[in-house]
């Protein structure tokens, strides 16, 4: 799948040959497309009842998979890196072998060997939705620092330092700041400051009605959807509802079988290299939702600030008291993967992880 075409491959029972056919990306012309192969079949003297449709993950999301469900026919969407191809130093690749190693994955897949191909959970429009507000947050702080950083390294180049421009007053304060030298700031470089702190200031305005907006829906609706989830994890100290709001939206909403799945969607499980007498660990694994595995990490640090009594806590620090340098870094993935469990279990059963303080309210 393309934005120009799609190309769609297929196997058709009493057909001798395998049919490929390129499309402009329309669902219309894909509808007629299975609609004249299954009458080709029928022709053929084979009734086509099951239509099993299947297509990478990219770019286009599940929007295809949820209108193909829709009109009966049954849809998948593979996990890209979950194809096994060919190591040979060069080979060749073209829309028409990927197409057709498509194909063979999922009719193994479908025969049930399951190791042929994974499988994404198509989402609902609604499941979709729901993460927009905690993604776009991320988005504009990664925004607000980059501009923050690029406003203090053009003063720093001047000679200026010290100057915070995250306050509510900085741009009435430009005209007031001096070189290293002792001059006035250069007519364009103030002119360049400005634009930036106009942009800043909007920035934070987006920031401010995104968090408000949740403050909002909660307060609204505290018994509407995953929002009894959000209010639980944010019962706990040092679990604001930002990263509450992270975990419902991208994890724990799922319906995950069990702890070694969760810690594996989380991206927090090793990556080990065994083959003979070797043996080593090549660290995390990059499969598994990077914004949760970058979110639990965070979260793990603060809760050794806010949750010093906990049983993690004591584990964590009785693990790395007389340890070798860096072992806390090491460490601390451990703790972010037994932290994520303990909050899954939480949400799931109720279940308060061992010595961690909830808030007075909810008590």
């Amino acid at each position: 799948m393309s934005q120009s075409s799609w190309l769609v491959a297929a196997r058709a029972p009493g057909l001798a040959r395998d049919p490929l056919k390129k499309l402009a990306p329309e669902p219309e012309q894909l509808f007629k497309l299975i609609d004249r192969w299954r009458e080709e079949s029928r022709r053929a003297g084979r009734v086509v009842r099951r239509v099993c449709v299947a297509f990478e993950a990219g770019r286009d999301g599940f929007w295809l998979a949820r209108l193909l469900r829709q009109h009966d026919i049954e849809a998948y969407v593979i996990h890209p890196t979950s194809i096994p191809v060919k190591r040979d130093h060069r080979r060749a690749k073209t829309d028409r072998l990927d197409t057709e190693l498509l194909m063979r994955a999922f009719l193994g897949w479908l025969r049930g060997e399951a190791d042929h191909c994974g499988m994404a959970a198509i989402a609902t429009l609604a499941e979709e939705d729901a993460k927009r507000p905690t993604r776009e947050h991320e988005s504009r702080v990664k925004t607000r620092s980059r501009l923050v950083n690029r406003l203090k390294g053009a003063l720093a180049r001047l000679g200026i330092r010290g100057f915070n421009p995250k306050l509510r007053k900085a741009a009435e304060k430009l005209e007031e700041l001096r070189t290293g030298a002792g001059e006035p700031l250069p007519p364009n470089t103030l002119a360049e400051l400005r634009r930036d702190m106009a942009q800043l200031r909007f920035v934070a305005d987006q920031i401010r009605q995104i968090e408000k907006a949740r403050e909002a829906r909660l307060e609204k609706a505290p018994r509407e959807g995953a929002h009894p989830m959000v209010l639980m994890l944010a019962s706990i100290k040092g679990v604001g509802l930002e990263t509450a709001e992270m975990l419902v939206a991208e994890v724990l909403s799922r319906k995950l079988r069990d702890r070694r799945a969760v810690a594996r969607y989380g991206g927090l499980t090793g990556s080990p290299d065994e083959s003979g007498s070797r043996s080593r660990e090549k660290g995390l694994a990059r499969a598994g939702n990077a914004r949760v595995r970058r979110g639990m990490i965070q979260l793990a640090w603060r809760f050794l600030m806010f949750q010093k009594e906990s049983a993690l806590a004591k584990w964590f620090e009785a693990r790395t008291a007389n340890g070798p340098r860096g072992v806390r870094k090491t460490m601390i993935v451990a703790l972010a993967r037994k932290l994520l469990i303990d909050l899954w279990r939480f949400v799931e059963d109720g279940t308060v992880p061992a010595g961690v303080e909830l808030f007075d309210s909810a008590a």
